[in-house]
């Protein structure tokens, strides 16, 4: 059974300013939680009797609370809860310039919307991309909603919060960058490298300027449309196509 102080505990790390202050995020589902598992000692676990049964925690050194579905749907930020919901510590992840070099790379510009950055964090770990940089304006990849929407891949992704013009600084001068752009060179005719940081901008306003300026490879996904068509594509379609292109050439 749950106190009035633990579900009051959990539904307060909604907010950023929480988490920031407890350091934990909240994961939910039988998917989500079990892969987090693989990697994270969680604080607490809330799980109902048949997720217990079923996935029993031999010498598990962390709270475990079994709860009714009811209590389950009164701690969830889900509209169906399913069998368990998880606090775990907010990995802290060191940046490291030489975790660029030798490896493709993704960075995000301002991203604000918690679908896409949970879609991006799971096109980045079935194309095998390890590392995700995100501007300090970008949405919080440790939201719910976020966590949620990645379905256990943020397990496998090491998201860094970072001042992206100053990263960029501190690149070698010819380390690729890529960006998308609607005046940049067709993606599929390009040559493109198996090392580099591909850079994905804001829903709205795509690639900031601050960012754009150090930009040394232009790329364009082309339509194939007649006529009118779509101003745009969605960030994590595009990120999708971008990657899927870096990979075939591999």
């Amino acid at each position: 059974m749950i106190s009035k102080n633990q579900l009051k505990y959990v539904r307060q790390l909604e907010q950023k300013k929480y988490r920031k202050r407890e350091g934990l995020f909240v994961a939910e589902g039988v998917k989500v939680v079990n892969d987090l598992l693989l990697r994270y000692q969680p604080k607490m676990l809330f799980a109902t009797h048949e997720y217990l049964e079923t996935h029993p925690l031999h010498n598990a050194t962390f709270e475990t609370i079994e709860v009714s579905p009811d209590e389950l749907t009164r701690l969830s930020f889900q509209q169906h809860p399913q069998q368990v919901l998880a606090l775990f510590p907010i990995p802290t992840i060191n940046y490291n310039l030489s975790s660029i070099n030798n490896n493709l790379s993704l960075a995000l510009d301002g991203v604000q919307d918690p679908g896409n950055l949970g879609t991006i964090i799971r096109i980045a770990d079935w194309f095998g991309i390890e590392n995700i940089y995100c501007s300090e304006d970008s949405v919080d990849a440790w939201n719910p909603k976020v966590v949620q929407a990645t379905m256990g891949s943020i397990s496998r992704v090491n998201l860094i919060y970072i001042d992206l013009p100053q990263m960029l600084d501190n690149l070698p001068p010819d380390f690729p960058v890529y960006g998308t752009f609607l005046d940049g060179k067709n993606i599929y005719e390009e040559s493109l490298s198996q090392e580099g940081l591909v850079i994905m901008g804001n829903e709205g306003n795509g690639i900031s300027d601050a960012v754009r300026s150090r930009v040394n490879r232009r790329l364009l996904i082309p339509d194939f449309h007649q006529g009118e068509t779509a101003d745009s594509l969605n960030v994590a379609i595009a990120t999708a196509i971008t990657c899927s292109e870096f990979r075939r050439r591999k």
